[in-house]
């Protein structure tokens, strides 16, 4: 048997693409999505005055200086946020699968989204009604901050749950964030019931996700996140690797397993939280991604994780321009792409667990 599983693992590897080659792929793809992000929405760029924008052809002086304007001012930090959320929501989907050791984990299962999402929409309702309910409305400034401080709260809170004499337990990690996002989803919707029409409008935002208020301060504030993912995703993609021939094996390999559970996990909820805190919550992106590359470049978390992250920025900036195209000039919220992209998958996900543990 194990022969056969031997044989089946090596000829699988022989049909994988040269990792080069799909690092390649990946990297046109970010690209040509890019650079069809900034041809489409309200106020469309034809390619020709797109090169007259970037000064490599010749236009309308007064077309190409509005298109300056709308690039520079809306097109471009829209399509870079896109980028790092859908880059950050990839990475806390791969080191997550690799940390539990299953395809269908999912940053969102442990609350992490949920509690971001709960701590922005307290302080849209009650901030909103008691502390300065003489304004309009709440600094939209004071959102992100609110809804990265509740990731990191939950995600606390989550630590001390599932560690006990140092040592921390994955299940009851998983089980305890199960439970704390079912509460925070309840909290949710009390207060959506609170709400008035515009706290309603304002909710909604963080329930299903949208990049519309992208600026070059929010670009700026989470692009220190991407970074340190990068470090972080290099320093822990052998131990994950190892991880997933069990605890017992990775110990004995050198790995400091606690640390190393520990490190994953700072580094589920500081992605995760920087992108909800900017983005609102966007699912599937963490698991459709590194499950589909997991496919074609094979579990090794040192290809995995980069390659993940370069997909998921495609991903998410090509569902952003489809939420501003389809029903333009309104958009549609970009959680319920990515659901219509990822709902699907997840259930061919759990078709194929099915049948292979019926084999």
């Amino acid at each position: 048997m194990t022969s056969v599983a031997n044989a089946h693992a090596r000829a699988g590897r022989a049909h994988r693409p040269a990792p080069a080659l799909v690092f390649a792929f990946l990297v046109v793809l970010l690209i040509a999505v890019a650079v069809g992000s900034m041809t489409i929405g309200a106020a469309g760029i034809p390619l020709p005055r797109l090169l007259a924008a970037f000064g490599l052809g010749t236009g309308d002086a007064a077309a190409i200086a509005r298109d300056e304007v709308v690039l520079w001012s809306i097109r471009f930090p829209r399509i870079a946020l896109a980028g790092i959320v859908g880059a950050l929501l990839a990475a806390g989907g791969a080191t997550m699968q690799g940390l539990f050791r299953n395809p269908l984990a999912d940053p969102a299962l442990v609350g992490v989204s949920s509690g971001a999402a709960l701590a922005a929409a307290i302080t849209i309702v009650v901030g909103d009604r008691y502390v300065v309910g003489h304004l309009a409305s709440v600094p939209f400034e004071i959102l992100p901050f609110a809804a990265f401080c509740g990731a990191l709260v939950t995600t606390m809170i989550l630590y001390r749950i599932a560690t006990r004499h140092n040592r921390t337990s994955i299940a009851i990690f998983l089980l305890g964030g199960l439970a704390i996002a079912a509460l925070a989803n309840a909290g949710i919707g009390l207060l959506v019931f609170l709400s008035d029409d515009r706290q309603l409008r304002d909710i909604t935002f963080w329930m299903l996700g949208s990049l519309g208020g992208a600026t070059w301060s929010k670009v700026a504030t989470i692009f220190p996140f991407l970074i340190a993912s990068i470090m972080a995703g290099w320093i822990i993609c052998r131990g994950l690797d190892l991880l997933a021939l069990g605890e017992s094996e990775a110990f004995h390999s050198g790995i400091a397993v606690e640390r190393l559970k520990r490190l994953s996990i700072v580094l589920i909820a500081a992605v995760t939280g920087a992108a909800v805190s900017v983005s609102g919550v966007i699912g599937f992106i963490g698991i459709v991604v590194p499950h589909l590359l997991r496919l074609v470049i094979g579990p090794g978390h040192r290809m995995l994780l980069p390659a993940s992250m370069l997909l998921g920025a495609s991903l998410m900036m090509g569902a952003d321009s489809l939420a501003r195209v389809l029903a333009a000039p309104a958009e549609i919220p970009i959680g319920i792409i990515t659901a219509v992209i990822g709902s699907p998958f997840f259930l061919y996900l759990l078709l194929r667990q099915r049948s292979l543990v019926s084999l």
